[in-house]
């Protein structure tokens, strides 16, 4: 089977396009810019934009499986071409999708994939491992992590276990229909997180708690909208049970047990080492 792997160059879809080629598929990357993409040597490497439907024939052409993402991953805005995408993609002969879903509600993307007679398969992941990049810099130059809401807690996921689960969808048999809810193995919180980073670094990494205005002021200094803002803040202060619940999905879905944050910076070490 050729299968269609959107977002390719993103966080999650090189796991997933490395993990496909590993398994012996072929693989159709879809990126803005193949110039750059620097993806796995076996990968068909395509250009094109999901907010310019016109531009995807030759990517979705002969494709029998995608993995799609419901965003915008140049602005991270939810896709309003999803109905277009859709269509492009039965009439290519599209039968069976994963979708990497990024807002609690459904997306345009998201309705139109149930409307439109695809066996259709969710992925929802909580906070990836992956965040963590934002204290590289900090950690590099300084060994602190400043992190606010010291007793939030998140069941985070490696962004290798969301490519695991959506391989296994989009190439076996009885995942259609289903939404599956990613967690790691385990809760941490902020503190706990820096204590796992310094360990697995073999050197020490200091905590420095920030207080929620000065989080809340980062966040609005990066740009993030009031709906956003807020959103952060209850996430951290009062988030609902399926945020904080470790779930056993990734070895229910995959075989395996999902990955720990420690083996996350052991394979990131390079970024937070000076």
């Amino acid at each position: 089977m050729t299968v269609l792997v959107t977002g390719a160059t993103g966080t999650v879809g090189r796991h997933l396009v490395a993990r496909l080629l590993a398994a012996g598929h072929r693989v159709r990357a879809l990126t803005r810019d193949p110039a750059c993409a620097e993806l796995p040597a076996g990968a068909e490497v395509v250009a094109g934009d999901l907010t310019d439907v016109a531009s995807l024939g030759a990517a979705f052409a002969g494709v029998t499986a995608a993995h799609l993402i419901t965003f915008d991953g140049a602005t991270f805005a939810p896709l309003t071409t999803g109905p277009d995408l859709v269509e492009l993609a039965r009439a290519s002969g599209v039968r069976r999708v994963t979708v990497l879903k990024g807002d609690v509600g459904k997306t345009p993307l998201e309705e139109a994939v149930e409307a439109g007679g695809l066996a259709w398969t969710y992925l929802s992941p909580g906070e990836f491992m992956a965040n963590a990049l934002e204290w590289a810099e900090s950690v590099r130059t300084e060994g602190v992590v400043r992190e606010g809401f010291a007793n939030a807690r998140s069941p985070m996921i490696h962004e290798a276990d969301i490519a695991a689960v959506a391989a296994t969808a989009l190439t076996g048999d009885g995942h259609a229909g289903r939404e599956y809810v990613l967690t790691g193995p385990e809760t941490l919180t902020p503190p706990e997180k820096v204590l796992i980073l310094g360990a697995a670094l073999g050197r020490r990494v200091r905590y420095v708690a920030l207080t929620e205005e000065e989080c809340v002021a980062q966040w609005r200094a990066a740009g993030y909208s009031d709906e956003d803002v807020e959103f952060f803040r209850t996430m951290r202060t009062d988030p609902p049970e399926a945020a904080r619940t470790v779930r056993p999905t990734v070895e229910q879905v995959t075989g395996r047990p999902a990955r720990t944050f420690a083996q996350w910076v052991r394979e990131h070490a390079a970024a937070f080492t000076a």
